[in-house]
């Protein structure tokens, strides 16, 4: 059980939104963190990467992430219930290195819509000290919601995260980062670690004491999501709107954002700007149209209009902003998001697919429809579609057989996303065994992975039974070497 004295503050939550990440420094002693990199240079020196398999080569790591001041951070934003993913690295910055360029983190070669809220976190842990010198891994505050880099490169923050031997960052999966030349005569080791949200927040998980709180609209409307989805007061802004909507018409791409912002922080009397916002919602820049998209979600059902329409674009930038929006729209969307699962544009009905999945269990409604659309030729829907049947856990009659159906779907993505999905379901997916224990031999390492998750957490017999005895076949001894064998 965590212990609630090392759950996050309100003041380093908001942290974690504004700039998508927070670094902590785990309770462990300075002789523990020398081991683990002591054990580190052993097993890349006589092995090499143990990739995935650095847990049971490392077994010690564990102790990091059970250290109360991480698990505190962890439950403060995915919930108590969350996960370890199975997908975890180390990461060398060798002696001498010239660093790395910057990027957000792919799905492991695999692809799908990133979402905003606070459902895919990394740990990035440090098991010597980090200076400027050895290289440390460096992040772009703030930039977790943008799919682009600056238009001006010149402009962007790029903060270098040091620390002692035992620091560890959290990271929202999405942010820019890359790896600052080592100008040492020693290895620099990062262990990237990831972690999922298992359950949507229906109140806060953190020590929590302040109510609102706002970095422009989308910091305002996560921050919200935070705490249950309660939607935010409305925020006064300085002008009227009338000038707020002449900003949005500025040369400069920056004014236009920060007027879309304002827009959207009006309340109700944001609803009187949409037909403004929705030709925003095109603009060429990412700051604008995001905010834009945000601002149409946040007035909510006279916007839906306006972003289904754009959702039918063939710009593909475009349409994901207005997913995003209309995700944040909630059940005013869900009967035309139902229906644009029906477009004849495959992009069209991915968005749609991952906004009312985005949406969570207020797109209840939209259950069984997604569960019919597990054919779709379209392996880009149907990854989504798995995704959201998991974030929207509804109606387990229809969700759990079109996700024990998706485990065998030809396209790797959509079966591990259908294994994951299906441990949101817990014991309501029992009916789905079976499937997840022929899935536990499947080629894709992430689809043995998950569905080991997700008999863990369906937890009857039949599923324990299942998950034991793949264990019990699989299982892997982190002492035998080349050296020692038996």
């Amino acid at each position: 059980m965590t212990d609630t004295r090392f759950l996050l503050t309100d003041a380093q939550l908001q942290h974690f939104l504004q700039h998508g990440y927070l670094t902590l420094k785990t309770q462990l002693p300075a002789e523990f963190h020398q081991e683990i990199y002591r054990r580190t240079e052993e097993v890349f020196a006589k092995e090499g990467n143990a990739g995935n398999n650095i847990l049971p080569r490392i077994p010690e790591l564990h102790q990091v992430f059970a250290d109360p001041v991480l698990s505190g951070g962890l439950a403060s934003l995915l919930g108590p219930s969350y996960l370890m993913h199975s997908h975890r690295h180390c990461h060398i910055n060798p002696a001498g290195s010239k660093g790395g360029g910057w990027h957000k983190d792919s799905y492991w070669g695999f692809h799908k819509v990133r979402s905003h809220r606070t459902r895919w976190v990394m740990i990035f842990y440090y098991p010597q000290d980090t200076t400027m010198e050895n290289g440390p891994t460096a992040v772009m505050p703030g930039t977790q919601c943008y799919e682009q880099r600056a238009a001006d490169e010149a402009t962007e923050i790029q903060l270098p995260v040091c620390g002692e031997a035992g620091t560890a960052t959290l990271v929202h999966f999405d942010l820019w980062h890359r790896a600052t030349p080592n100008q040492t005569e020693h290895n620099r080791y990062m262990m990237k670690f990831q972690f999922t949200r298992l359950d949507e927040p229906t109140g806060p998980c953190w020590n929590h004491q302040q109510h609102d709180w706002q970095d422009g609209v989308m910091g305002a409307q996560l921050w919200q999501w935070h705490l249950g989805g309660k939607a935010p007061q409305s925020i006064k802004v300085d002008g009227k709107l009338a000038t707020t909507l002449d900003q949005l018409k500025s040369a400069d791409p920056a004014a236009r954002a920060k007027a879309a912002s304002q827009l959207g922080l009006m309340g109700t009397e944001a609803a009187q700007a949409v037909p403004a916002l929705a030709l925003a919602l095109r603009d060429s820049a990412e700051p604008v149209r995001l905010n834009a998209a945000y601002a149409l979600g946040a007035a909510g059902g006279p916007a839906v209009p306006a972003l289904v329409e754009t959702l039918g674009t063939q710009d593909k930038e475009v349409q994901l902003d207005a997913a995003y929006g209309l995700a944040l729209a909630g059940g005013a969307a869900v009967p035309a998001l139902i229906e644009a699962l029906g477009h004849a544009d495959e992009q069209a009905r991915g968005c749609a697919a991952f906004a009312l999945g985005d949406m969570g269990s207020p797109a209840g409604e939209a259950v069984e429809r997604l569960a019919r659309l597990s054919s779709d030729p379209s392996p880009f829907v149907r990854r989504h579609l798995a995704e959201a049947l998991g974030t929207i856990a509804r109606h387990p009659e229809a969700a759990v057989p079109a996700l024990e159906g998706l485990l065998a779907d030809e396209d790797s993505q959509t079966r591990f996303n259908a294994a994951y999905a299906l441990a949101h379901f817990g014991a309501q997916a029992e009916a789905a065994v079976p499937a997840l224990a022929r899935a536990l031999e499947d080629p894709n390492r992430y689809v043995r992975n998950h569905s080991a998750e997700a008999l863990r957490h369906i937890n009857t017999p039949r599923s324990q039974q299942a998950l034991m005895d793949f264990l019990l076949v699989s299982r892997w001894c982190p002492i035998t070497t080349k050296e020692s064998t038996f």
